[in-house]
Formats: structure tokens, sequence, C-alpha cells
């Protein structure tokens, strides 16, 4: 059956310092409707101003990912987003109280065990995927910096990085399955070189910075007085440099973590596309404004798309189903036999095509000067598709026979003329239940919505 969206059951709650503010601030998780996104609320402001997590309300990715709207902003997002995308949370309003996201331990693990903690529930509607149709690239050439993503029927990512530094060069990472999210990307921490962190203070952009949650590697000889200088700035007596180059002896929960955490932020980035995405994403050298510039790119083709789209299909395969199978199925025969193949079919979807050729019998009359095929056998050639679906897991189908007992929303966009290849697509609303078929049925002519309808059919086993 679809998967469903998702929201919370409760709500999530989750306090502590900003990163770059160094202000305390509590981030509230709570559940929504269907089909609401993710959005943020600053409770803190006059009129409390919500803002979309979509990738055109990115304003700032210099030291992380910020949203904003009329001079409001939250920044910081991306670990929490990434870990409502490991729990494939669809919905969700987030009520904070200051201008960043808490960074916690600088990872998205709290954030993802307070949300599972909450509770995760589906809600009736079904989830949107956004389809990877195409190779799609975003590119900045002079820093080798490099985003593809290629169609897959799922979600995984690859991440290569790459620093001048001799104890961080080239790192992979790769996540396979949004399910071990948890297991092996939730707890990949941010970090940094020691190297930038006098300037990062002095220019007060890590007032919340500290061991506690940031990795800081340590690539060159350093003296007692830098030493002593980033004690006073984090007000620590006891920093020290091990054999390792990492700041005071802290031990990596993987041995690719910086690369992990990469890839985490990817993902959180990527919940800016503002639908779950079904495609395989490999990124190099990536950084909040390579990832929230491929989102916008993602997010310009939805917006390109909006409405159901055409499936892809090789029309030269073989198909499923054949003209002659059609037959053993369905007691439609000529000049009603309206589906010519079947080339896919699933538990709750089925894909079927026709030609349309010039002599078709109801040319004949219906409006024989400029051929039209009447749009009551578009939804009968859905229909028919739909039986098929209906009928696909009977042992005997041929002794079972589908009925009309309603039809709903439909609308004709376009004509269907002499030439054409239509291509239907039904999907089961409901599951089968007391032989009642409940079907959303779309009608295409290349990637062009001809038409479209709820379908209610009723299966009956012959006399």
């Amino acid at each position: 059956m679809a998967e469903k969206q998702k929201t919370l059951k409760s709500e999530a709650v989750f306090k502590g310092i900003g990163l770059h503010t160094g202000k305390h601030m509590t981030a509230k998780v709570l559940p929504t409707e269907a089909n609401f996104g993710i959005k943020f609320k600053r409770v803190d402001i006059d009129k409390q101003p919500i803002i979309p997590a979509l990738a055109e309300y990115v304003v700032d990715t210099s030291r992380g990912t910020v949203i904003g709207k009329n001079d409001v902003t939250v920044s910081t997002i991306e670990h929490l987003l990434a870990a409502m995308a490991g729990l494939q949370i669809d919905n969700a309003l987030i009520e904070i109280d200051g201008p960043e996201v808490p960074i916690l331990h600088g990872s998205a693990k709290v954030f993802y065990e307070g949300l599972e903690k909450a509770g995760v529930q589906d809600l009736e509607e079904d989830k949107k995927y956004y389809e990877i149709q195409e190779k799609t690239t975003y590119l900045e050439e002079d820093r080798g910096v490099e985003i593809v993503a290629y169609p897959s029927d799922s979600f995984s990512v690859d991440v290569r990085i790459s620093y001048e530094s001799p104890i961080l060069h080239n790192q992979y990472a790769s996540l396979h399955s949004l399910t071990d999210f948890h297991k092996e990307i939730a707890s990949a921490r941010t970090f940094c070189f020691f190297r930038e962190i006098e300037t990062l203070a002095k220019n007060n952009l890590i007032k919340g910075g500290s061991l506690d949650n940031a990795i800081v590697f340590v690539d060159h000889e350093t003296t007692q007085d830098e030493i002593n200088r980033i004690s006073e700035l984090f007000n620590k007596e006891d920093i020290r440099i091990d054999k390792q180059g990492i700041l005071n002896n802290i031990q990596l929960h993987y041995p690719n973590e910086p690369a992990r955490h990469k890839l985490l932020d990817v993902i959180g980035d990527l919940m800016l596309t503002g639908m779950p995405i079904k495609g395989h994403i490999i990124a190099t050298i990536p950084g909040h404004k390579a990832n929230t510039e491929f989102a916008k790119i993602l997010r310009k083709d939805i917006k390109s798309k909006r409405g159901p789209q055409a499936p892809k299909i090789e029309m030269l395969a073989d198909p499923i189903v054949t003209n002659e199978g059609i037959k053993n199925i369905l007691p439609h025969r000529y000049p009603f036999q309206l589906v010519d193949k079947i080339m896919s079919i699933n538990t709750d979807e089925i894909i079927g095509v026709k030609n349309v050729t010039s002599n078709e019998p109801f040319f004949v009359g219906h409006f024989p000067e400029e051929p039209v095929m009447p749009g009551v056998l578009h939804v009968e050639a859905m229909a028919q598709c739909g039986g098929i679906l209906a009928l696909w897991n009977e042992d005997e189908p041929e002794k079972w026979s589908t009925y009309f007992i309603g039809m709903d929303k439909i609308k004709f966009r376009r004509k269907v003329v002499p030439g054409d290849v239509c291509v239907f697509r039904l999907k089961l609303l409901s599951p089968i239940r007391r032989g009642i078929v409940h079907m959303l049925g779309h009608t295409f002519v290349g990637e062009h919505l001809v038409t479209e309808a709820e379908l209610m059919a009723q299966i009956i086993k012959n006399k």
C-alpha cells in the first residue's frame, strides 16, 4: 500500500544554547495535519512569524543554514531537519523562542531520540515523493564542489570530503537507507580546525561553541601561547592536544566522523526541498551553500511540475501483460477493449497503455471532421486498467467481473486525437475490502495530464 505522510504523536522539546549566538533557547516540535510541511515559528517575536523550511527562504549559509522571512531568521536548522528526515517526518511546526536551534551535542542524535520518544504517527494522506527523473547537477568548478542526483527507487547518499590537511584529507561516507540513519549518521558531530577557532571567536561566530558540541582537529604545530589564548576563549584550563591531532583527546564516534557529519548536513539541507526524495545523491566536498543551492534546483523543478507526473516507462520494453493476456482477465473485446498492454503492476498501482489510431470506431461519429476521443472513454480505459489491478491476485480472474459503482472529481484537461499514446496510471486510495475498490486514475499523453478521476468499483463473482 501507499506510504502515508507522518507527523509526531506528541510534542518534543529541546533546550540548549545556540552555537553562534550563545543564547539559551527552546525549540518545541509539534504535531500538525497532513500537507502542512515543516515550518518554524518565532514565538519570541510579536505576531509570532512563521518561516517555511523551504530552500527559497535560505538567507545565509556561511556558518550553517539560515532561513528567513521579512528580516526574521532561524539559523542552524540542519541537524534538527536531518533527524526529522531520518524518522521520515513530513509535517511539523517548530516553535522556537530565539534566532537559533540549540546545538546540543553538535549532531542529530539528541534530536532524533527526542523525536522518536515523542512518537511518530501516520496521517491519512499519502506521502508525496520528489522522484529524480534524470541526472541533475550542481557544480562549483573552481572549488571542486559537485552534487549530482541520479534516478533511483529509493533515497541514498554518498559523500566525499577533502581538506588540505595532513590529518583530514580525503574521507568518504555512505547511507543506503534512512532506516540506518540513527545507527550510522545521527551521532556524527560538527567539526572545525584549531587554526580557525581564534578567528571565529573574535568575530563572535561561536559564542556557544565548546568541546562538548564540536570536534576540533589540530593539524599544525602549536605554541603554548596559542593554547593559552584558546583556553581563555573557551574559559577552560585543561585544554590539551593529543598525539592524534584532536583537541582534548576526544574519541571519534566513527573513524570517518567528519565525512558522516557532512552527509548528515546534506540530508538536513535537502529537507528544504519540501518533499522526501527518491534518488541517489553523490556529494563531493559539500557545504551548506552547495546543499541549499542544489535544493533550490529541485524546488524549481517541483514548482514547474505541480500536479501528477507522467510515469516513466520504456515503451519498447516487453509488457507485463500483453493484449491477449488482458483478455484472460477482462471480459471486454473489440471495439470496447480500450487497453493494449500493461507495462507495470504492483500491489497498489498499475500502468497501462493505449495506442490511439485513426481507425478507432468512435472517430466515425465523434467529431469526424476533427476526430477527438470521447472523454468518457478515457474514464472507461482507466477503469479497465483498474479492473486488472483489482483482479491481479485472483487465482481465476476470468470468473470475476469489476463494475463501476461511482465516479468523482473527473476533470478533462486536453484532447486525445489519432496518433496519441495514452498512458494510464491507477493507484489504490485504500485497501480493497469486501470487494470494493477505490482508485485514483490519471491519463497522460507524453508529459501532459489529459484526464483525472476518482473511481469506485466492486468485484463480483460471475454466476
